[in-house]
């Protein structure tokens, strides 16, 4: 077996995780099938605590070069130091750990454009761009720009920084030789409950305070599914380079998120509702599987066997589509499209967004 074709034993539990996965309707996918990544980039954003760091372990102790985002920089230390400990405890284990923290708060707009642009700047190449931080379930509230803060962060903040790091992207995507790149963001079916009445149209409806609590969380899932389509539209498509771009569901997962409806519901009814659901939850790992499958898997491209899923909605590897007749609407796609594009150059100002088939930076 070649170099390229070795798959990285990541956790001798996998075999169980896989199991349990499987009695749940997933998959038989683990961490350990994917394969050699040398040479490639990855971007993670959340990559410090559950399904995002999940996700950056895997790449990074795969071979690739990984560069993780979060708030907290004593969290990057620490997801640096274990990811580096597993490596080095890991007898199979044949490769060099290149991973790199960067602070970023996707809540302040400012802020991500900046981060954006020192990677493009600094990185010769972006392989795969996984977009994972946010917040879940919270009290209504505004973001350092008066922007519905869950919004804020889990739609608009990545929005801009796929913008300013698609000309990388696109570059990478034109080098002979390299599988495309591939953008991933992170959904969920709880996109299933978000109000019937989201269009998209205006800033005054995202910062409506009278929605039940965690249907602001419910409504930035369903954005996102919806960018994702139009990204496709306006970024992929029209242009010659081959660049893929899912948007994922990692099922019920047990992490640090998990604390939040006490914030958005007050302390008892949030713990009861957090151990209610945890027995029917997977693991950080078992919740990485998707994100990693549509990150990497050669499979997406397997025309024959899914058509051509590019800005399709994963559920599980293997898993495509399930998404509402909401979440496929493209007039809905459009409408989070130009409301996003429209909030950051209010904010930013005009040339705040690249265009969309640039290469050039």
């Amino acid at each position: 077996m070649s170099s390229s074709e070795q798959a990285i034993q990541v956790n001798p539990g996998q075999p169980v995780q896989a199991a349990f996965n499987k009695v749940l309707g997933g998959t038989t996918f683990q961490q350990k099938d994917v394969v050699n990544l040398s040479g490639r980039t990855a971007v993670v954003t959340g990559g410090t605590a559950g399904i995002g760091y999940e996700v950056a372990k895997t790449l990074a102790l795969a071979g690739a070069r990984v560069v993780l985002l979060s708030r907290k920089p004593e969290h990057g230390e620490e997801a640096i130091s274990t990811i580096k400990t597993l490596a080095a405890e890991d007898l199979n284990n044949t490769v060099d750990i290149d991973i790199e923290f960067m602070p970023c708060d996707f809540g302040k707009l400012a802020e991500v454009k900046e981060v954006a642009d020192k990677i493009r700047e600094k990185e010769p190449r972006i392989d795969m761009l996984v977009n994972d931080a946010g917040i879940g379930v919270n009290a209504f509230g505004l973001d350092a720009d008066g922007i519905e803060r869950i919004f804020g962060v889990n739609v608009l903040g990545h929005f801009l920084f796929i913008n300013r790091l698609l000309p990388l992207i696109r570059k990478t995507a034109a080098e002979p030789n390299t599988p495309p790149p591939r953008i991933v963001s992170l959904s969920s079916n709880l996109h299933q409950l978000a109000p019937s009445s989201a269009q998209f149209k205006s800033l005054e409806e995202l910062n409506n305070p009278d929605l039940r609590q965690d249907q602001y969380y419910d409504r930035s899932k369903l954005a996102i599914i919806l960018y994702i389509k139009a990204l496709v539209e306006h970024a992929i498509k029209p242009f010659p380079e081959k660049i893929w771009a899912f948007s994922t569901h990692p099922g019920a997962v047990k992490t640090e998120i998990q604390e939040q409806p006490m914030e958005a519901f007050g302390y008892l009814p949030g713990l009861a509702l957090k151990y209610l659901t945890l027995p029917f939850m997977r693991t950080p790992e078992g919740g990485s599987l998707s994100t990693l499958w549509a990150a990497v898997a050669p499979d997406v491209e397997d025309r024959q066997k899914y058509g051509d899923m590019n800005g399709a909605y994963i559920t599980d590897p293997g898993k495509v589509g399930g998404e509402t007749s909401q979440a496929d609407d493209m007039q809905l796609a459009e409408n989070v499209w130009s409301l996003c594009e429209n909030l950051i150059k209010e904010k930013l100002g005009a040339d705040a967004l690249y265009a969309w088939g640039d290469k050039a930076h």
